[in-house]
């Protein structure tokens, strides 16, 4: 008897990402006095990987990820709360996006830009995923 193998087809290993880029926004933060009385400018840079096997279907949005609505979000946590740290900012920031069930994994960058002089910027670039 002879024995055949079949060959499958070779299927597609995909990586989904929702990219936001150079979001620049004034905001309260800091453990200076100085900088709890003036907004300083923030950069956040964040990438957002999704759940590769969900398709995308228009008709339920559900099945993605509404950058806009992420971006909103964040503005409005930083309006309502003042962050000494970046590191609280960025936690707060994950729980947000992390609300979303087809999240997968966050980067995310944080940046002050105008806190040191003779540098562009200073912050955090962090990294969190579910597990």
């Amino acid at each position: 008897m002879k024995i055949i193998k079949l060959k499958l087809k070779k299927k597609f290993k995909y990586k989904k990402k929702v990219i936001i880029k150079n979001l620049i926004l004034n905001i309260f933060i800091g453990i200076h006095n100085f900088e709890r009385k003036k907004k300083q400018r923030v950069r956040f840079n964040i990438e957002i990987n999704t759940d590769p096997n969900l398709k995308p279907n228009n008709k339920d949005l559900s099945t993605i990820l509404n950058y806009e609505m992420v971006i909103n979000n964040i503005k409005a946590q930083v309006k309502k709360q003042h962050h000494e740290l970046l590191e609280d900012l960025a936690e707060n920031i994950f729980k947000i996006i992390f609300q979303n069930r087809i999240v997968k994994k966050v980067n995310l960058k944080i940046e002050k830009l105008d806190i040191i002089k003779n540098s562009e910027s200073v912050g955090i670039d962090f990294s969190k995923k579910r597990i």
